[in-house]
């Protein structure tokens, strides 16, 4: 009776229509007297479909009576509209921000709904991080949909990893959303030579929307404190800034008050501390220099590299020793048999953006005992002995072809075959190696073209690393490097006359620490460079595709050659 109650809409003083049907058409005519009939066509559907005499009825006394059975009814739909408001304020706060205003379109409830805070701090805390107690808003006058839409979503696309263009010098700037502020820091190398330290980090500009209904851009160079600025996005991926308000970068001391703070800042000394006369040209040179980039400046966007499982170490940022310039950072990524290390700052000589190590590896060498290692000449013959076999390689694979035939892939095809980029069971020996008595050797390993049978695998390097020394006569800017390493590998590293002129690529041996740190030795500079890995993080810099960040290589490449 209950069920009955509920599909006809009667309660059981009215009666059930049901039992009305299954009485004789006397009995019916005497309850509706009794009872006034309800006309919903919807419950008259309902009836219908659930009683079978319905139908003889209809169809009189001579018709044909049909004893199929009826398809069943689809439940009652419920309309978005009839749900309670506070269960579409959870609904509309899961969806991403950007669709929100079309779904404010629907109607004027949707609309009236969109109003409340509580979806736009939930849309403000997933999307940018904001963690901050936004309730404080409040009392600015300055609403959670405002912050998102006039602050986080408008400036979205300049946040993350980005290259400014100061001619050779270059930079890393990095955007992040800081509390109710939009900051860009840019991020410094410690002061030369301690490679190790942290890195040291300013503020450019920020954005903020406090007091006023529209985001506000604020200088932060020099030390009055923030100032007017500006924010141009140029166009996908660039964007510039500018300081409407410059005389804040003005000192009362002028330009020598200016160049001394500089040089306190930029490299922790003064310059009667340097006494070598090249270096103070050099940052001399460089203050001159950047100063005039201190009111308007132009950012490019640059990313991580990607990481695969096979890569020798962790891609990322690493900071460098390079003698008289100072700390440069340098990013490492990895590109199957080989590795490139590419400026994302420069100097005068090889500019930002330019790859300043290449490492084959395909070329592992065997560094001697530590006596041995001493010996510049030694080591010197070595790598010389890998450069011209891979010299021959590359002549071998140029004379191979044209001579490939319909059931022999081309070099070019052979090359793009994978291979492990570093020491597996099935690769060559060392390139170069020593003999028992310390005497060198050059061990021919499987040519580039893969024929042949593989030499014989080398042994796996010591789970403790084995004992490095620099030789003699080689400069390093930070005698405190490492005295073990894992692995050493060929590679050529790029040099040229001041203003990138004259540049080629020399010959030099890369030298694998651990999974931070590691070196590479310029052959004809007898030079060594110690790299440490930058241990900071940041978001909303990884590469849409490896071939987009192959891309933004090239890009910054060109704009310096």
């Amino acid at each position: 009776m209950a069920v009955c109650a509920r599909l006809c809409g009667v309660g059981q003083a009215r009666g059930c229509r049901r039992r009305q049907q299954r009485k004789g058409p006397a009995e019916a005519a005497g309850a509706a007297a009794e009872s006034e009939p309800d006309t919903d066509p919807e419950e008259e559907r309902i009836e219908g479909a659930g009683d079978p005499g319905a139908g003889l009825a209809a169809g009189g006394a001579g018709g044909p009576v049909s004893t199929c059975p009826q398809p069943p009814q689809p439940p009652a739909r419920c309309s978005l509209l009839e749900l309670p408001p506070e269960l579409l304020v959870e609904i509309f706060a899961s969806l991403p921000g950007t669709d929100l205003p079309s779904l404010a379109q629907v109607c004027t409830k949707f609309r009236r709904i969109l109003n409340t805070d509580t979806i736009w701090r939930r849309r403000c805390r997933e999307e940018y991080g904001v963690c901050e107690n936004l309730r404080k808003l409040e009392i600015t006058g300055v609403s959670c949909r405002d912050v998102y839409a006039k602050l986080l979503h408008r400036y979205r696309h300049i946040l993350g990893l980005w290259q400014p263009d100061i001619g050779p010098y270059g930079g890393l700037l990095n955007v992040v959303v800081d509390g109710l502020f939009i900051i860009g820091w840019m991020y410094l190398p410690p002061h030369d030579p301690h490679v190790d330290d942290p890195m040291r980090f300013k503020p450019l500009f920020r954005i903020h929307l406090m007091e006023r209904k529209s985001a506000t851009v604020e200088c932060m160079y020099g030390h009055k404190g923030p100032h007017n600025g500006h924010i141009q996005i140029v166009k996908k991926d660039e964007f510039s800034t500018k300081c409407n308000q410059t005389d804040h970068h003005r000192m009362s001391g002028g330009r020598q008050e200016e160049f001394r703070t500089w040089l306190r800042e930029e490299w922790g000394r003064t310059l009667e501390d340097i006494f070598h006369e090249h270096m103070q040209e050099l940052i001399l040179m460089k203050f001159i220099y950047t100063s005039q980039y201190d009111n308007c400046l132009t950012y490019r966007r640059i990313y991580l590299p990607p990481t695969r499982p096979d890569d020798l170490i962790k891609p990322g940022l690493f900071k460098g020793t390079y003698g008289s310039h100072g700390l440069e950072i340098v990013m490492l990524s990895f590109h199957g048999k080989c590795a490139k290390g590419t400026k994302i700052t420069g100097d005068p000589n090889i500019p930002a953006g330019q790859q300043t190590v290449e490492i084959d590896l395909m070329h592992r060498i065997q560094l001697p005992d530590v006596e041995n290692l001493r010996n510049f000449n030694e080591l010197s013959r070595i790598i010389l002995e890998v450069r011209e076999q891979v010299r021959q390689e590359q002549q071998q694979q140029q004379q191979e072809g044209p001579e490939a035939g319909p059931g022999r892939a081309p070099p070019s095809a052979r090359e793009a075959l994978p291979e492990p980029p570093y020491q597996k069971p099935e690769q060559p020996a060392p390139a170069a190696s020593w003999g028992a008595e310390g005497g060198g050797g050059t061990e021919k390993g499987l040519e580039a073209s893969g024929d042949g049978p593989p030499a014989a695998p080398e042994p796996a390097p010591s789970e403790g690393g084995q004992p490095f020394v620099l030789p003699a006569g080689v400069i390093s800017r930070n005698e405190d490097y490492p005295r073990t390493c894992r692995m050493c590998f060929y590679g050529t590293g790029l040099i040229a006359g001041h203003g990138f002129t004259s540049p080629e690529r020399t010959p030099g041996v890369f030298i694998l620490f651990d999974e931070d740190r590691f070196g590479f030795i310029w052959l004809e500079l007898k030079s060594f460079s110690l790299y440490s890995r930058i241990k900071a993080t940041f978001q909303n810099a990884e590469p849409p595709s490896p071939e987009a960040f192959d891309e933004m290589l090239k890009n910054i490449q060109a704009l310096t050659t």
